[in-house]
């Protein structure tokens, strides 16, 4: 008997574009598109909205649609603006309803909600590299820098959502930029995310050349959220996902390297040694982590009470 799975929608809300799909997971993806993350919200998610009710017209409705969004957002189900972005540093975003008129336009009667990082993670650990974990992070370099802990197999959620991309990292010595977020200057994300490295450089991080002396100035901060994590968290598995990482993964040595160093000895995990490059690496699912995340959101969604 062959088993079919009901078809789900997915929209990956990013800083800098939106990825739509439907499909069931990551070997059946029907249809997928993307737009750019605009000034006027309305018109994103109109434009959004457009993809699906193309996609209901040839594959039929969604059973169930699954938001992954940049945030900060509001995951309180009890509160009046649950489903919005709330203080963001994207202009033009703070206090918008997301979650209401994505569920109109599409038509879905089960909604799902999350992070941006925290869904990525649900779909590593559903589909990609986390599975069978129950404990690790997922961590992005993008437009913005955030973390997605999962614990215990689910989420960490306490009165909000973590935001470990603001926290205060050691600064590298020598390094005295005043950084670029509008809320923290000199935070994590205000030294080392693409916003943050093109404000410092006029140049878009993807197009920065692997020998310049700033990447050591983006691994230090990067390798600082590490120390923090392992010391704080204990993940059995880190993954660093997003845009900067993708386009430049000689990163990666120069963050485990740093976070060696951080640590200076305190080997609190065997990983965290000669195996260092298994501990701390790529997403399995690489640039498709984001928007199968909202897929595993929307699972999630159909199969709750």
């Amino acid at each position: 008997m062959i088993q079919t799975f009901p078809l789900l929608g997915g929209v990956e809300l990013g800083g800098t574009k939106c990825v739509g799909l439907i499909g069931t997971g990551p070997s059946d993806i029907r249809a997928q598109a993307t737009v750019e993350t605009g000034g006027d919200p309305a018109r994103t998610l109109e434009r959004i909205g457009a993809f699906f009710q193309s996609w209901r017209v040839e594959h039929g409705p969604i059973a169930a649609l699954g938001i992954a969004s940049f945030g900060p957002v509001d995951l309180d189900r009890c509160s009046p603006t649950y489903g919005y972005i709330t203080s963001t540093t994207k202009p033009g975003w703070s206090d918008t309803d997301i979650a209401s008129p994505l569920g109109r336009i599409t038509g879905a009667s089960r909604i799902g909600f999350e992070t941006d990082v925290n869904a990525a993670a649900l779909a590593e650990g559903r589909w990609g590299a986390a599975q069978g974990l129950a404990d690790f992070a997922y961590v992005t370099v993008g437009t913005g820098v955030g973390v997605g802990l999962i614990a215990g197999g689910r989420p960490v959620i306490g009165f909000s959502h973590g935001e470990l991309g603001h926290i205060r990292p050691v600064r590298k010595a020598g390094d005295d930029w005043a950084g670029s977020c509008p809320f923290h200057g000199d935070c994590l994300e205000g030294l080392a995310s693409g916003s943050a490295i093109e404000a410092r450089l006029g140049l878009r991080a993807g197009t920065v050349s692997s020998d310049h002396p700033v990447w050591d100035l983006v691994a230090h901060p990067l390798a600082q959220l590490l120390h923090t994590l392992v010391l704080a968290t204990a993940p059995r598995l880190i993954l660093l996902g997003g845009g900067v990482m993708n386009a430049q993964p000689h990163l990666f040595p120069r963050i485990r390297l740093e976070l060696q160093r951080s640590l200076n000895g305190y080997r609190v995990a065997p990983e965290l040694g000669l195996a260092i490059a298994e501990y701390i690496r790529p997403p399995g699912l690489g640039a498709l982590a984001g928007p199968l995340g909202a897929l595993a959101v929307a699972a999630d969604a159909l199969a709750a009470p």
